[in-house]
């Protein structure tokens, strides 16, 4: 089965828009464990960064959703397709572990 990649220049750069943030506020909560701040404020953003790895995650999930994965249910031949879709599952069941 043939490797696909993120296809658009503007998804890639609102993705890394994204991760630049989330690594922001890790380096916010590494200074946060270094100045002893209170523990459930420190707890409050490794929730904040956790739901936004999610997001980043999820948008992928959904761009390789509506591109792959369609495009090899519309295109290959039926052996392909159901190795998309195998491993489609395989990716949904890690990514929501």
């Amino acid at each position: 089965m043939e490797e696909k990649k993120l296809s658009k220049s503007n998804d890639k750069d609102a993705l890394n828009r994204r991760l630049k943030r989330i690594e922001g506020q890790v380096k916010g909560i590494q200074k946060m464990i270094d100045e002893d701040r209170y523990c459930v404020d420190i707890l409050v953003q490794v929730s904040a960064i956790r739901s936004a790895i999610n997001k980043v995650g999820s948008i992928i999930l959904e761009n390789h959703i509506k591109g792959c994965v369609s495009e090899s249910l519309k295109h290959d031949d039926e052996q392909t397709s159901q190795e998309m879709i195998a491993e489609l599952m395989d990716t949904v069941n890690k990514f929501t572990k």
